[in-house]
């Protein structure tokens, strides 16, 4: 057998580019968007992170938001919310624990009201 080594044609290489893949739009578990939801007081839109930069598939960074003063405005607010659920001595460390029960809690929410569980969650933290 003869193998030809040329460099291929330039209109091979057109066809032989791999595809450009899509970014996912970031949905958290997968469900729900954080692009649609809207804080309306305006003095807490610094505090709570929900938009783009801080939208997370699941929320576990495992950042060290504590390190800093004011560092913990760059959590996301929905893992905020599942670190806030890790207290009491038996519970310490059960991030995925925590996880699962935010999971299911939004699950719920999402079922009785029809709306985004982050709009509800962002709407019961400014109240």
């Amino acid at each position: 057998r003869e193998f030809n080594m040329a460099a291929p044609a330039a209109e091979d290489w057109e066809e032989t580019a791999a595809p450009v893949a899509e970014i996912a739009e970031i949905k958290l578990f997968g469900k729900w968007s954080s692009d649609d939801v809207q804080v309306s007081d305006i003095s807490l839109t610094d505090y709570i992170a929900i938009k783009e930069k801080y939208s997370k598939f699941v929320p576990h960074s495992a950042g060290r938001y504590q390190k800093k003063r004011f560092r913990k405005s760059q959590c996301p607010i929905v893992e905020r919310l599942s670190c806030s659920l890790m207290m009491h001595g038996r519970n310490n460390g059960k991030k995925l624990l925590a996880m699962r029960i935010v999971k299911h809690a939004f699950e719920i929410i999402h079922v009785l009201t029809d709306q985004n569980p982050i709009q509800v969650l962002v709407d019961a933290v400014i109240n």
